[in-house]
């Protein structure tokens, strides 16, 4: 019988308020403090196992070992996944759903992605032109709200995308924030869920005709295990699911800016001799500063991991920020440093999924990793090319720190640019 030890515990018959306090540091703290890659909590008053580093990474997107129905907490539902989506799903049911989304990422599209961000880009780069300054990354939440909506097939008049791009926003800047900014939140789910329901019963009635090859085509006609369309709200869930975490990305677009800014000395690397050396800079950028902190997922049996032993039933958190700077796996973890991806240029491999958990882990067809992470590495290609080859700007005094309290986080200032004009 495999021998097995107490987890360590952290003293609290409620532990959230902690989490709200130290946001990206609350688990990497801890595992230092504790010296172990798995300690006990209590969050939202249910015992909760946090754990951390790559072994744990394997373990976590076992999934013989782990289910998501029932992980999510409420305020999660209620803002940033709604109800009934594919990240609650598990076995037969998530293979079917996942199917849905990696059929909307093959090559071809992720290109036609990609000519879509730039095309969202150049138009916005024309507004900018009249203007002394801009907030980059309110004006690519706008960019990538037009692109992803283009892309997906989901109609979006110009009057209506200051709208749909704060519904969007409110959903992925909410879940762990105070009461206002939660509220709204709920708030833009619901007016968003809305949107899409009506959109879907358009196509389903054939008052709208999307092209098959689009998102919304393939949502409103999806079939489940039981031969059935999803119902409206549940449908309306999943085109959400491609629409916000694609406008989630202008996070990721300020920290492009940020970076360029910090380390000017990646700009001659970036149009230097390497090939690869753009990919690497943007994965870098991904291990480097924070987006989300931590997923969470339900022990489906008793076993023993590390000499721990987890029971049935318990909510288990997996570290995202801790083990993208965990030194065991990266060298020098604090330094940004492009070149650690020399070698992961490839297609995913084992040490993509993981290692590299910025959105996720585990494997893309079956698994819980995004099926999105491709666009958004390709979106921020796409971005960085613009940035250093497309526009000239400059970026004035500002505040560029960000908060590793607030989830999720961006540059304080949210990248002020001034003097923006096109490359000759």
């Amino acid at each position: 019988m495999e021998a097995t030890r107490k987890f360590p515990r952290e003293d609290g018959l409620e532990n959230g308020l902690k989490v709200l306090r130290e946001g990206y540091m609350y688990a990497p703290n801890r595992h230092h403090i504790y010296k172990s890659d798995a300690f006990e909590t209590k969050l939202l008053g249910q015992k909760t196992i946090v754990i951390g580093g790559e072994e744990a990474v394997k373990l976590f997107y076992d999934e013989s070992k782990f289910k998501r129905e029932g992980a999510a907490p409420e305020p999660a539902k209620a803002t940033l996944l709604g109800k009934g989506g594919i990240q609650g799903l598990d076995g037969e049911d998530h293979r079917n759903r996942k199917k849905l989304f990696m059929d909307m990422m093959s090559k071809e599209r992720i290109e036609i992605w990609a000519k879509l961000v730039e095309k969202h880009l150049l138009k916005a780069t024309m507004k900018w032109l009249e203007k002394d300054s801009i907030v980059f990354y309110e004006e690519s939440q706008k960019i990538l709200t037009e692109a992803v909506c283009e892309w997906a097939g989901v109609p979006l008049p110009e009057k209506d995308v200051d709208k749909r791009t704060k519904q969007l926003v409110s959903m992925f800047e909410s879940p762990m924030a105070a009461s206002t900014r939660h509220i709204e939140g709920r708030i833009g789910r619901k007016q968003a869920e809305s949107w899409c329901s009506d959109i879907i019963k358009q196509v389903r009635e054939g008052d709208l005709h999307p092209k098959e090859e689009t998102a919304l085509y393939k949502v409103a006609w999806h079939r489940e295990l039981d031969g059935n369309l999803l119902d409206l709200k549940t449908a309306a869930v999943e085109l959400l699911n491609v629409l916000r975490p694609s406008v989630a990305i202008a996070i990721y677009f300020a920290f492009t800016a940020l970076s360029l800014h910090q380390f000017p000395e990646v700009k001659e690397k970036l149009n230097g001799d390497n090939p690869y050396y753009l990919h690497m800079f943007i994965q870098e950028i991904r291990r480097y500063y924070p987006f989300f902190p931590f997923n969470g997922a339900i022990t489906r049996k008793d076993f023993v991991w590390e000499g721990y032993e987890f029971e049935e039933d318990t909510l288990v958190i997996l570290d995202f920020y801790g083990t993208n700077h965990d030194p065991r796996i990266w060298e020098k973890p604090e330094e940004f440093n492009p070149e650690r991806f020399s070698d992961w240029h490839t297609s995913p491999t084992d040490q993509v999924q993981m290692k590299l958990v910025a959105q996720g882990g585990g494997d893309y067809d079956t698994g819980h990793r995004c099926p999105g992470e491709w666009n958004t590495v390709r979106a921020m290609e796409i971005l960085t090319d613009f940035l250093i080859n497309k526009i000239t700007y400059t970026v004035p005094d500002q505040d560029i720190g960000y908060s590793m309290v607030d989830v999720p986080t961006v540059p304080k200032s949210g990248m002020i640019l001034e003097n923006i004009d096109l490359k000759d």
